[in-house]
């Protein structure tokens, strides 16, 4: 008997069976979401962030040391783990490409809420299609963000830019034109980088966004001026070299990238002494702001950003103190209040 024993010192005892197991893994709960939402048509970039989010919470539950089966997920855990990410999780972690000064404590609420969201969905998704019993993330809440003011291009920063490609060369003609139609179009980058030959309408003087590189998925149909599809048309032209239905590409008639334009970006920005952040969708709110200063309303530029939801449009109008200004000047109560005769008067001297 004592020999027995012996042998089952340090070994690991079975309970439960493999197949019992394996039903209830985070693994297997995964890939039902994942599944189905291929199956649904989601954009590749969806995808990505449900991978990529949900590898960050099994990071999470292996420094735990909690195995990952589904009933060990727990609303508890889940604040556990932000509370973790908000105050404890260093940026960029084993990132060999970023300088030590970049790796600070604790994520933005923004990223919190970025990586909670996704798990949110799915683990909505999997308690609608009746795969568990209980949703952990059900009475979870987002973490209150800060409302930063967003800078937007002036008027003379955009001419800056827009006067640094050299239009002799290829490459930076196809900057400039970007850049014009970012601005025109007011697109997102990549739908931009994503427009074909057949997208362009040399009648109308239109830009078709399609579904499938639209953002909700709504096909949409912009206005652009005349001067930005005779530019849009000359870059058509140049583009004859390669053999490609885009029209941005790289100088080997490859399709331009993200990465690719916002590093060029980068440097018209520092040729220019431009001391903000710019980045690509800085036109886009740049645009969207500039078109209600100059009296564009809101359900136009709704249409324009291809939004559905009216708020959302919302996000893009932080009018630049100099029109606040002008607007409480012109409409303060105080004018109807203060008679004509007090008003302030100019002295000469």
């Amino acid at each position: 008997m004592a020999n027995v024993t012996d042998r089952r010192i340090g070994k690991r005892k079975k309970n439960e069976r493999n197949s019992v197991r394996a039903e209830y893994s985070l693994e297997r709960m995964f890939d039902i979401v994942y599944t189905a939402k291929m199956a649904e048509g989601i954009k590749a970039g969806t995808l990505r962030s449900y991978r990529t989010n949900w590898k960050f919470f099994l990071e999470y539950l292996d420094m735990r040391g909690i195995a990952h089966d589904i009933q060990n997920v727990t609303t508890d855990l889940v604040r556990e783990y932000i509370v973790w990410m908000l105050n404890e999780k260093v940026r960029f972690d084993g990132h060999k490409y970023k300088p030590e000064e970049a790796k600070t404590v604790g994520l933005s609420p923004v990223t919190v809420n970025t990586r909670i969201g996704t798990m949110k969905a799915m683990f909505k998704f999997l308690y609608d299609e009746e795969k568990i019993e209980y949703n952990p993330f059900a009475s979870i809440k987002s973490v209150e963000e800060d409302t930063p003011e967003i800078d937007v291009l002036t008027v003379e920063e955009i001419r800056k830019l827009l006067s640094l490609p050299n239009q002799r060369r290829y490459s930076e003609f196809r900057d400039y034109v970007l850049m014009t139609v970012l601005l025109d179009a007011m697109l997102r980058i990549n739908e931009a980088l994503s427009l074909r030959l057949t997208d362009i309408n040399r009648e109308t003087s239109m830009i078709t966004v399609r579904a499938e590189i639209a953002k909700n998925r709504n096909q949409r149909t912009i206005p652009i001026q005349k001067r930005t599809l005779n530019l849009l048309l000359d870059l058509i032209k140049e583009n004859r070299d390669f053999d490609s239905e885009y029209i941005f590409l790289t100088n080997y008639g490859e399709q331009l990238t993200q990465n690719n334009f916002r590093n060029r970006l980068h440097r018209y920005a520092e040729k220019a002494g431009i001391e903000k952040r710019i980045h690509p969708h800085l036109f886009r709110h740049t645009a969207a702001t500039m078109f209600l200063e100059a009296g564009g309303d809101l359900r136009h530029l709704q249409m324009l950003l291809g939004h559905k939801d009216f708020r959302m449009v919302m996000r893009y109008t932080h009018l630049s103190k100099t029109s606040i200004k002008n607007q409480h000047d012109q409409y303060s109560p105080m004018n109807q209040v203060i008679s004509p005769l007090n008003k302030s008067r100019k002295i000469k001297r």
